[in-house]
């Protein structure tokens, strides 16, 4: 399979034009505005992280000034920062910020071990029916709303949003509008930088009621009270459809799912605690999980080329933002000023056969597929915040009590 060759950190858009263009949804490369890919872009953000009045303003939407979000997830989801390097940068945080802000980095972490060991299970409702309204809308996310168009202008512009806006448009799409929370969770991972299938899942499980029971009812009340003013711009200001909150609907709970309450493998679910070798690795092997340079197989290697497989026949499903591939190949691109890389477009078993890599674990059911079929020579641990136990995931307080104390 022919090497792609790896393109200067500012040619990236060009080349993802060029060799991924019938991969991307976009009619055109679009980078994100706010977000570069790489290694020196994620410590600029850790070493810039003040938590300091978080808890009183994470769920701020406008104006932007106000945020409290630390708009580090595009970086924490693909490795180039860490959990548990992120919970120590906090640690001089005031009190009650540095709290709520590490409840958030928990809530990560579990729905990394949910996702680790349920898997393609969470694309259905876990414990509930979704709170999903009885009339259809034709539009799911409407733009002609100025709540909606301002988020999903937000989403197109830069691939990422704020928590609070997340469960307005999954809410949206479901308990206003109707339609299948699966398709709109397929939609809002292919926008966002920091899409990843365990907590965008998990997000909108539980925000359509299909994790706990009880749904998130977007409604005009959240708009005035976390984006103060934007009502009164929009067009429907007099009209408003989401002016009272969604009907209530009885719960109606689902047969219960026996990995909720235990796990009868965790040691898979974790993957391995130290470092298991069966021979001398001539690569590494990085994946779209761990792309920093503190991946724990990069680091052990310092001498060895890394090769990074673009999986077409993946991509071809997901059908990403053209800023979600930017992103990535911007990362592989600054490594490479460093570092051999290898770059390939194609299926990993593919490329990666009758060689003998490193790599390190990933927290997703899809690389334990991978590894078997390439059979990498040396594996190394995922750096857990919280290693996965065998005890209860049905919900994150269940999950939490469950944990060893730290």
């Amino acid at each position: 399979m022919p090497q792609l060759p790896v393109p200067a950190v500012d040619a990236v858009p060009a080349w993802v034009g060029e060799h991924l263009g019938h991969l991307h949804r976009d009619d055109a490369v679009r980078p994100s505005e706010r977000f570069r890919g790489g290694q020196a872009a994620a410590d600029a953000a850790l070493a810039a992280l003040d938590v300091t009045g978080y808890a009183g303003r994470r769920n701020q939407v406008l104006p932007p000034s106000r945020r409290g979000a630390s708009a580090i997830s595009p970086y924490v989801r693909h490795g180039l920062l860490q959990l548990p390097e992120v919970w120590d940068a906090v640690a001089d945080a005031p009190t009650r910020d540095r709290t709520k802000y590490r409840d958030e980095l928990m809530w990560q972490e579990y729905s990394r071990h949910l996702y680790a060991r349920l898997g393609a299970r969470t694309r259905s409702a876990l414990r509930a029916e979704p709170a999903r309204a009885h009339a259809r809308w034709q539009e799911p996310w409407p733009r002609d709303m100025a709540c909606l168009d301002t988020v999903l202008g937000e989403l197109d512009r830069d691939g990422w949003l704020v928590n609070q806006t997340r469960m307005w448009v999954s809410s949206q799409w479901t308990v206003r509008a109707g339609h299948d929370w699966a398709e709109g969770e397929d939609e809002l991972y292919a926008r966002l930088l920091d899409g990843s299938r365990a907590a965008n899942r998990v997000g909108w499980q539980w925000t359509v009621g299909a994790g706990n029971g009880k749904a998130y009812g977007f409604s005009r009340w959240q708009v005035r009270k976390r984006a103060p003013g934007l009502c009164e711009r929009c067009p429907l200001a007099a009209d408003c459809p989401i002016e009272d909150w969604p009907e209530d609907q009885p719960t109606r709970w689902l047969d219960r799912e026996p990995l909720l309450a235990a796990d009868p493998s965790p040691g898979t679910t974790a993957g391995p605690v130290e470092v298991e070798s069966t021979g001398e690795p001539e690569a590494v092997w990085l994946t779209a999980e761990s792309l920093g340079t503190s991946d724990p197989a990069l680091a052990a290697h310092p001498g060895l080329p890394v090769v990074f497989v673009l999986d077409e026949p993946l991509l071809a499903r997901l059908r990403l933002a053209s800023k979600r591939l930017v992103f990535l190949v911007e990362t592989l691109a600054e490594l490479a000023e460093d570092r051999e890389v290898e770059l390939y477009l194609g299926d990993p078993a593919d490329v990666l056969a009758g060689r003998a890599p490193a790599v390190t674990h990933a927290p997703v059911p899809g690389f334990g597929r991978r590894a078997a079929a390439v059979q990498p020579v040396e594996l190394h641990p995922w750096p857990w915040l919280r290693r996965p136990g065998a005890g209860p995931v049905s919900s994150f307080s269940a999950w939490r009590k469950g944990l060893p104390r730290r």
